[in-house]
């Protein structure tokens, strides 16, 4: 039996989800009518690397979004319809956000391959090179699916039963909501650290090539709106942006650090709490060999320990609530 919560609940838990599923529907809708555009013989003409900035979501700002430079293989190939030549850089028919086989297309679509192009038989200047969705899509969302309803409903069922449990187990004057709710939360907080320092202990292997500072300084920005405020906090956060060379590409990255999106409604302390890296420096870039978009200037996670003390904290306030309620 479901816990008797609002069903807005239920639908924040579930509203990644079916937002997720139904960008997958809709891509799969295109897939099918790509497979009846005509084809045509083109050419790849130009064929690098280049940086675009892409509009990502992010709740905790004010507005909702943030743009971010990310890395692309940009292929543009020629072709004609009609007697008409035309030019498109569309390689897929699936959503190309950035930092993803920049390589591997690069490698696969050099300047002067011989491609075949499917163009909208409506709008010509609509084509791909590849219109299939990637293998196993619906398999790996169907899985993930399961997982999310099954941690979604088994921890709402899963923590009213540990809840009711506790509460035959702590003094009368206990809060058995309350303690539950806190060592939920600080096993979260001290999962996110076990994850933190697996991640380091991975960067710390991955290979070093030399990189240069474009840009370091503080951001400022507001932060949403909360707890009924018209507008929310000042926030600081260090940026940091850097170029690097791995196998004869060139990346920009903005992760210094494996948390770099920690801001501070303090300047002061995110001044003292990063590194300030001057423009122009060199510096020693940890490249991730599977991803190369995806690198760091400081593999350690020496900020871990701050998160096993915020867990041990938040256990010690679900004792309290468990025995003082």
């Amino acid at each position: 039996m479901l816990p008797d919560l609002p069903w807005f609940v239920y639908l924040i838990l579930l509203g990644p989800l079916g937002l997720l599923l139904g960008a997958a529907v809709y891509k799969t809708l295109e897939v099918r009518a790509a497979r009846e555009w005509p084809a045509t013989a083109g050419k790849v003409v130009v064929s690098h690397a280049e940086v675009r900035e892409v509009k990502v979501m992010d709740g905790d700002r004010e507005g909702g979004s943030r743009m971010e430079p990310r890395n692309f293989a940009n292929v543009v190939y020629e072709y004609s319809v009609a007697g008409k030549k035309l030019r498109n850089n569309r390689v897929s028919i699936g959503e190309d956000r950035g930092d993803f086989q920049l390589a591997e297309t690069l490698a696969k679509y050099p300047v002067g391959t011989v491609v075949t192009v499917y163009y909208n038989p409506l709008h010509p200047n609509q084509a791909v090179l590849e219109r299939d969705l990637p293998k196993g899509l619906w398999g790996c969302l169907g899985i993930g699916t399961a997982i999310v309803l099954a941690i979604v409903f088994g921890s709402a069922i899963g923590l009213h039963k540990i809840t009711e449990y506790v509460a035959t187990q702590i003094p009368a004057s206990g809060n058995p909501a309350a303690a539950v709710a806190f060592a939920a939360f600080g096993t979260v907080v001290a999962l996110f650290a076990l994850v933190l320092h697996r991640q380091a202990s991975l960067a710390m292997q991955w290979p070093v090539v030399s990189g240069t500072i474009k840009l370091s300084d503080i951001e400022q920005y507001r932060a949403a709106a909360q707890d009924g405020r018209s507008r929310g906090q000042i926030m600081y956060q260090r940026r940091v942006s850097y170029t690097y060379k791995y196998n004869n590409l060139t990346y920009t990255n903005t992760h210094a650090t494996l948390a770099s999106r920690v801001a501070s409604t303090s300047s002061w302390l995110v001044k003292k709490s990063t590194t300030d890296y001057k423009n122009g420096a060199s510096v020693k870039v940890f490249v991730n060999p599977d991803n190369p978009s995806q690198a760091t200037l400081e593999p350690r996670a020496g900020f871990v320990w701050v998160l096993w003390l915020v867990a041990a904290a938040i256990w010690g306030v679900a004792y309290y609530a468990a025995v003082h309620g």
